[in-house]
């Protein structure tokens, strides 16, 4: 998504052939593809950002909300919601907080940790996953640019470089849906 349009060449594809004239072809391959993820990344959250900006929802938010919604019983302990969101506790205290505020999520304590907190999605909050998740099926994901083959192709890939970049074990790869989350 740019503001001027679209432009007449691609960029990366130039910076990859500047690399190889410089000197650095052996590692231009990799940079065209760690560029090109971190432009996919951008074009891809503009669009989810795009379609949940009217629900009042961000990705994060929306992260959350279907995390919880996923859970065998709609709650899980803050902790356990930065592990599988891969993010920090000051990112989920803000969008917990944020859902709360919107009546989406509520705040319990932990009956088995009486020091922890749960995070428990709400009818409302349920609802609004459901709504977001239409849109967003519908906006970002129906459509990305490429086949269902490619796409699965795709993801073996990225998941295998995402293990070999200490994302997740590589045990962990393949098609299984990962633990349940609890």
């Amino acid at each position: 998504m740019h503001a001027r349009g679209p432009l007449p060449f691609d960029p990366i594809e130039e910076a990859r052939r500047q690399w190889v004239v410089h000197g650095w072809g052996e590692v231009a391959p990799a940079m065209a593809v760690v560029t090109s993820i971190m432009r996919l990344q951008q074009v891809y959250l503009s669009r989810a950002d795009a379609a949940l900006r009217p629900l009042g929802l961000t990705f994060a938010r929306y992260e959350v909300l279907m995390l919880l919604s996923f859970s065998r019983v709609g709650a899980l302990p803050l902790g356990k919601v930065g592990q599988r969101l891969q993010v920090n506790p000051a990112s989920v205290t803000n969008a917990i907080d944020r859902l709360e505020a919107n009546g989406l999520v509520e705040r319990r304590p932990n009956p088995s940790d009486g020091r922890g907190t749960l995070a428990r999605i709400t009818a409302a909050g349920r609802h609004l996953a459901a709504v977001a998740t239409d849109r967003m099926n519908a906006e970002v994901f129906a459509d990305v640019g490429a086949g269902h083959d490619d796409l699965e192709r795709l993801f073996t890939l990225l998941g295998e470089l995402r293990s070999a970049a200490g994302d997740f074990p590589a045990a962990a790869t393949g098609t299984s849906t990962g633990p349940e989350a609890t």
